[in-house]
């Protein structure tokens, strides 16, 4: 690596890990109802694709029969979709509780995975989304 490179530079492809309790549950929540296509499994893991990157769903998380706070869990899987009403639609379809909320900088849609982990849905036609 060079001195004026970063690790930014050496990214190949960006990922998240969410370890989960209700593993089985949250596999088929983000394969099955939310349609992420699967990379590849192993025992106890997921790697399923997400935009560009990837979701790797593993176990050893904590789960609550709540929304987690966020002193729980201080992240929220994002979703840019180009309809949130839409979008909410069709997980409303899958048995997803979905609120959806409309504020001056856009529209976001909030649901919870099986252990209780925050995931939202905001509109991409967002300005400040426009150059990526």
């Amino acid at each position: 690596m060079q001195s004026s490179e970063t690790l930014a530079d050496q990214v190949v492809t960006p990922g998240i890990i969410l370890f989960t309790e209700r593993f089985e549950q949250c596999v088929r929540f983000y394969r099955d109802m939310l349609g992420l296509p699967v990379w590849f499994e192993k025992e106890g893991l997921c790697c399923l694709r997400f935009g560009s990157g990837y979701l790797m769903v593993e176990t050893g998380g904590h789960a609550s029969a709540e929304k987690k706070t966020v002193h729980e869990n201080p992240t929220a899987l994002r979703f840019n979709v180009r309809d949130v009403e839409a979008a909410a639609q069709l997980l409303r379809q899958h048995g997803i509780a979905v609120s959806v909320a409309h504020h001056d900088w856009g529209v976001t849609g909030r649901f919870l995975d099986p252990d209780g982990n925050i995931c939202s849905l905001k509109d991409a036609d967002d300005p400040f989304f426009a150059e990526l």
